[in-house]
């Protein structure tokens, strides 16, 4: 394992950037596809151009949706680790590091990491309605990670980058985690 100082997730604001400017590019590239002259889109209608942005846009929200989904866990997986080796004394930490013991950093986080956090905590508020929103995200997360060869059953909601945007800031602002 490496250093807990070297332990980092990903930071939101970061992904956001990265995905703004990923918008404006294509906005850009597929605005002046006319004058770029790039082969494969020469004889292409505006509509035709229009249509293949809109794939483009909604293949960069999913892709940007994932990044946001693993930053996620990482931050569950980067407090587990805190938790557990810093010797935190509270019963949550307590419960990490027994499970530390026996599995070291192999823990599953729907099962293990997210279960323990809603044992030791079911007095914060929304608590239990944000594990539920988080596992259905982890499904979406799974489909989109596996290349989306099966057709997803329904989700109950819509997921993409802002939806899992917003979900991340809740569970950031609620969840007390040791981040680094």
């Amino acid at each position: 394992m490496a250093s807990l100082s070297d332990l980092r997730g990903q930071d939101l604001a970061q992904i956001a950037e990265y995905h703004n400017d990923v918008i404006e590019a294509l906005a850009s590239f597929f605005g002046n596809w006319k004058t770029l002259g790039v082969a494969r889109y020469i004889g292409s209608t505006p509509a035709e151009m229009r249509d293949i942005l809109a794939t483009r846009l909604e293949e960069t929200a999913l892709r940007s949706a994932l990044e946001v989904i693993s930053a996620i866990e990482a931050a569950f997986r980067v407090d587990y680790l805190i938790r557990s080796v810093k010797r935190k004394k509270e019963p949550l930490s307590r419960d990490f590091r027994q499970l530390y013991k026996a599995k070291q950093g192999k823990v599953r986080l729907n099962e293990e990491i997210l279960e323990r956090w809603l044992s030791h905590h079911s007095d914060i508020t929304g608590l239990k309605a944000l594990v539920g929103e988080l596992r259905g995200a982890l499904r979406f997360r799974h489909w989109l990670a596996h290349g989306r060869y099966w057709q997803p059953a329904r989700w109950g909601r819509k997921y993409d980058y802002d939806g899992v945007s917003i979900l991340a800031e809740l569970i950031f602002e609620t969840f007390p985690l040791y981040r680094n």
